[in-house]
């Protein structure tokens, strides 16, 4: 039978591990903008910084130094999503030993061509981790390469487990809780093992995304729990079945766990970023999306926690993806569906509305309308909000006041790809001419817009969306009667905003136009 190492066994390993011929010892920085939100104080364990730019070179390099000459002349392999597979490919260019990395198909090519400059054979191989776990296994037999595990080994624990001993040690005052990312285990197992050995009365507080739990589902099995799939947002932690050894500690060692969503990530990176200016990956913003969710359902003050960034390696064509989510997941963004008459002066209306709403005036950061119905119009709105749970009244205000609305703000499909998909040809929409505005981003600018031009000239299409600049950018179809062409021209004259027509683009014609 295996002998489990006990906790001695563990503090002494993680107290000689060798890891600093490759890692540094990260800064413990304080996410002051966070901090005076929460009422809390949140320190930052950047991981990020070091030179693959996560924490994984720790525990591959502490594995590899302790392999013998013979087996790092044969060479190492392992299965990543592609931090481990920095960390070995590193590791084993300092050694001066072959490293064969066996990754997901799903892996960022930001991380395959990382892996490749620092000297690594790549093979990609099945959707998730669990799948390329199983092809390095078979390579590694039939090579004969020593197979360097990403979390379920005593020295890549140990080697983890150097970020708690550098935390304890940058921050020596109180502290109540560290906030932990759970894939494997590795990372947890480690920190938790050290943490607990010193000074136990810290909380160690394990992450994980809603669609990849394998060790939440395993604590509350009482076993581990192989999941049939993972959510690859945060591909850093998408684990379907956690280690032997890493349940073990885990189980023994670690005080909660939580679950976070993909919005409350992105709004974990846009938070890291306001505190830093720098860009971590989802699995490195899941410590951060979780102490806030932590303060708001303990209403705590005063309390000290420490989040681990615990890695960097973000594909820059993601960012448009969190950037748009990151507002709604903070609930600094409201969406809706709103039914207005299709009547001339409704839309003036609706939005002298939004402008009186109860708490102040608001941001529209999105609308997207187009003619459809003879009767009624839908429109797709987001509303910047003054913090959360504010949605569901500014529909009932909506509602109060005549125009009819659904809340949209929680709705995946709404979210993913609706907002995406209002529009489409329109028999209703005669005499249109499509126009792209530069509107300054200021209250009352699309006031001034609907309160200059005529009041018969109908909106059929309207589609705008807030990107953070000082000018918003906006598709405006408008039905003209021919005869009103010199007037409209005079209009697009008197109100000054920059424009171009599209009214004969193809594209407006292949897809807007009946």
């Amino acid at each position: 039978m295996k002998k489990h190492l006990q906790p001695e066994d563990y503090l002494k390993k993680i107290l000689t591990a060798r890891v600093y011929d490759v890692a540094i010892e990260s800064a413990l920085e304080p996410a002051r903008n966070l901090s005076r939100r929460l009422h809390n104080k949140v320190l930052l364990k950047r991981e990020d910084q070091q030179a693959v730019f996560s924490f994984k070179l720790r525990g591959a390099y502490n594995k590899m130094v302790n392999l013998s000459p013979e087996q790092l002349k044969a060479g190492v392999i392992c299965a990543s999503a592609g931090n481990h597979a920095q960390g070995v490919a590193m590791s084993a260019h300092k050694l001066g030993s072959r490293a064969v990395i066996v990754m997901p198909t799903t892996t960022p090519q930001l991380k395959i061509d990382a892996v490749k400059g620092l000297g690594g054979e790549v093979i990609l191989h099945g959707d998730s981790y669990s799948d390329a776990y199983t092809h390095a296994v078979e390579v590694a037999l039939q090579q004969q390469l020593t197979f360097v595990h990403p979390f379920d080994d005593p020295d890549v624990i140990a080697g983890q487990g150097t970020i708690a001993m550098e935390i304890l040690r940058q921050h020596q005052g109180p502290l109540d809780a560290v906030f932990v990312a759970i894939g494997g285990g590795g990372l947890i197992s480690g920190v938790a093992s050290y943490i607990k050995a010193v000074r136990p009365e810290v909380k160690v507080i394990g992450v994980q995304m809603n669609d990849s739990d394998a060790m939440t589902r395993s604590i509350a099995a009482k076993q581990r729990v192989t999941l049939a799939d993972v959510g690859l947002f945060s591909d850093g932690t998408a684990v379907k079945l956690v280690g032997e050894e890493t349940f073990r500690l885990t189980r023994e060692l670690v005080d909660e766990f939580m679950l976070v969503d993909t919005d409350a990530v992105c709004a974990g990176i846009k938070d890291v970023f306001v505190d830093t200016r720098s860009i971590v990956e989802p699995a490195g913003a899941l410590a951060v999306a979780a102490i806030k969710q932590y303060v708001a359902e303990r209403k705590t003050r005063g309390e000290t926690y420490v989040a681990i960034l615990c890695g960097a390696n973000m594909n820059f064509d993601r960012l448009r993806f969190v950037a748009e989510r990151a507002e709604v997941g903070e609930e600094r963004e409201a969406l809706f569906a709103v039914t207005i008459p299709e009547e001339r002066g409704s839309l003036r209306r609706f939005c002298e509305l939004i402008g009186t709403l109860p708490g102040g005036p608001r941001n529209v950061t999105e609308f997207n309308y187009r003619i459809s119905d003879a009767t009624q119009a839908h429109v797709f709105l987001g509303l910047a909000t003054h913090g959360k749970g504010e949605s569901g009244r500014v529909a009932a205000n909506f509602t109060r006041h005549g125009f009819e609305a659904l809340d949209l703000t929680h709705d995946e499909l709404a979210k993913e790809h609706v907002r995406h998909m209002v529009g489409g040809h329109s028999p209703l929409a005669q005499d249109e001419r499509l126009l792209r505005f530069v509107f300054p981003e200021r209250p009352g600018a699309l006031m001034k817009f609907l309160s200059t031009m005529r009041p018969n000239w109908n909106i059929s299409l309207f589609h705008y969306r807030n990107q953070g600049a000082d000018y918003g950018r906006i598709l405006v179809g408008m039905q003209v009667p021919k005869d009103d062409a010199e007037a409209f021209q005079s209009f697009l004259d008197t109100l000054g905003y920059p424009y171009v027509e599209e009214t004969a683009n193809p594209v407006y014609r292949l897809f807007l136009r009946t």
